[in-house]
């Protein structure tokens, strides 16, 4: 063989090399795409913030609602652009999660209040859940591709509330408590997204998985924003994901173990010194009654539970809403979920929570499962006080995200 035989084919074996890696990287930037859009559509919006306050950037109301509710239907066809032979890869989770679609579905043919709303939540769910179907392929990837795609979303979001704080403080934090201000980023949502970053890096580098400055810089940032929002749920939400996520790798990694007396030694001493600060944050400025209704949830509650139902409606419920009771927001995800679909769908709620929980348990330990541990038990937490794992919502992305990180590394498979 010749030797310009062999250059020629060093050549081409070197031009195929390339050609391959760009085409996995622009596999995965449309992966990231189709992961973001899902992110976009489920993200609050409302003409104004929170309190009403006029934003930075004026986005009138019909285009912010065309953003968000048109990030799905383009989340799906980027989707079907990168996974074109409709491969899935089947898992228990996303089979209950069809199942919490299909009860959307029955509910629905029965709706209580505005047909139009139940119908495109129900529409909404369903594609959602179709979209996932269609990622699973690139479920349970070693370089954490869906994990890191969500980080950069949160941070996205959260960027603009810091932008919004450092240029208009008083705006920012009207009503006491820090919000968006070029997008209608609500507290709770600020407090959401900060708590689940700040959990997620941290557990990132206790597995050795990312550097401490960065980690240090994001987490006082972060933290930072948390203190503000005034969201005693969120933190203890954080606190108890990180404590159970880093238990799970406590005996494999040696700077679990040093972090985690660290902290019991400052926790101490926070507590002693601190307690009247501490207390005070935690009141919120709220009278006893208020403390002991949560803040007025335990009357919408009642309502809730106290509604007249037919037997339908108390196995598949009244179909998708707002999650609001006569006005007001009902603030807990399994009364939302009996509200909108029943019985049924509190127990599959349950049920997807319960399964990643279990699935987690039977896994080595490993990042991944630290990481999906931190997101369930989180989640678990803020569902006593807010919505999200019966519709198509953050929570329920995260959920799905946690599932995703305990499935086996995808075998290599022809998409194209």
């Amino acid at each position: 063989m010749s030797s310009s035989v062999v250059a020629f084919r060093s050549r081409l074996g070197a031009f195929s090399l390339k050609s391959a890696e760009a085409r996995a990287r622009w596999e995965r930037r449309r992966v990231s795409l189709a992961w973001g859009l899902l992110f976009l559509n489920v993200l609050t919006f409302a003409a104004g913030t929170w309190n009403g306050q006029p934003l930075l950037l004026p986005i009138p109301s019909a285009v912010g609602k065309m953003i968000t509710q048109g990030a799905l239907p383009l989340a799906l066809l980027v989707a079907l652009t990168v996974n074109r032979r409709l491969v899935i890869r089947p898992n228990v989770f996303m089979c209950l999660l069809s199942l919490l679609a299909v009860e959307a579905v029955i509910a629905g043919v029965n709706p209580e209040g505005h047909f139009a709303g139940t119908l495109f939540r129900t529409t909404r769910l369903v594609v959602y859940v179709i979209t996932l179907w269609l990622l699973t392929p690139w479920w349970g990837r070693r370089d954490l591709l869906l994990l890191k795609t969500q980080i950069k979303a949160l941070s996205i979001v959260l960027g603009t509330v810091l932008l919004g704080f450092l240029l208009t403080p008083g705006r920012a934090l009207a009503g006491g408590r820090l919000s968006g201000t070029f997008w209608p980023t609500p507290p709770t949502q600020v407090a959401d997204f900060s708590a689940v970053v700040v959990g997620l890096i941290v557990i990132l580098w206790l597995c050795d998985l990312m550097p401490g400055r960065t980690v240090l810089g994001a987490t006082v940032v972060g933290m930072a924003m948390l203190v503000l929002t005034h969201s005693r749920t969120s933190l203890i939400a954080l606190v108890a994901g990180v404590l159970i996520g880093g238990m799970s790798i406590f005996f494999s990694k040696a700077r679990v173990r040093r972090v985690f007396a660290g902290i019991a030694v400052v926790v101490s001493l926070a507590i002693i010194s601190l307690s009247g600060v501490l207390t005070t944050w935690l009141v919120r400025g709220e009278n006893s009654k208020e403390l002991t209704s949560l803040t007025g949830r335990t009357t919408v509650w009642s309502g809730v539970l106290s509604t007249p139902r037919d037997p339908f409606q108390i196995f598949f419920g009244f179909g998708l809403s707002n999650k609001s009771f006569n006005g007001f927001p009902i603030d807990s995800n399994w009364l939302a979920a009996y509200m909108d679909l029943g019985l049924i769908g509190a127990i599959l709620s349950a049920v997807l929570l319960l399964f990643v929980l279990v699935a987690a348990y039977f896994r080595p330990s490993s990042p991944q499962r630290a990481l999906a541990i931190f997101l369930v038990t989180y989640l678990l937490v803020t569902s006593v006080t807010a919505t999200g794992l019966s519709d198509a919502s953050v929570a329920l992305l995260e959920l799905a995200l946690a599932a995703s990180l305990l499935v086996p590394p995808p075998r290599d498979v022809e998409l194209q």
